[in-house]
């Protein structure tokens, strides 16, 4: 069970959400400790697993991915074993970096990238077609992104 955090475990949570490479040092110094317990903390918090891991953003059109979109799954069948076919299927697919269950019209929505539209019309029809269960697809290209922001919500604030 993961231990409960306190506001000052939420004010490291935030600034390591907005930038993961400050050292101990400047972390320390943001949230108003001295480095030997900021350290303590995060290493707390990294062990009780509050802090999953650690990682970059990358600009996909710098890497070549023109085309991000939506896509919504609705599966045949609501079963825990059609459900695990699936999810095991998509693990074969790099060009979805998310995918959640949601409630509602669709069972998932997944998140593709693609070099630009002809690879998102073939990975579609040769790939993800292929994923077991599949009765419906929607998609929704993203034409832009305006905020993508990592921290921690207004309701949690210390």
């Amino acid at each position: 069970m993961k231990n409960k955090v306190d506001k000052i475990d939420l004010k490291i949570i935030d600034e390591l959400l907005r930038n993961a490479k400050l050292t101990n040092v400047e972390l320390a110094e943001r949230v108003s400790l001295t480095p030997t317990p900021c350290l303590r903390r995060t290493k707390r918090l990294e062990r009780d697993g509050v802090i999953e891991r650690y990682t970059v953003l990358v600009d996909k059109e710098a890497i070549g991915l023109n085309i991000s979109a939506f896509v919504f799954v609705k599966l045949e069948k609501h079963t825990n074993k059609q459900a695990s076919l699936f999810e095991n299927d998509l693990k074969r697919f790099p060009n979805i970096t998310e995918f959640y269950v949601v409630s509602g019209e669709y069972d998932y929505i997944l998140k593709v990238n693609a070099k630009d539209l002809k690879d998102y019309d073939r990975f579609m029809k040769e790939e993800l077609s292929t994923a077991r269960g599949i009765s419906n697809l929607s998609s929704t290209i993203i034409l832009s992104q305006p905020r993508l922001e990592y921290r921690v919500p207004d309701c949690l604030r210390y």
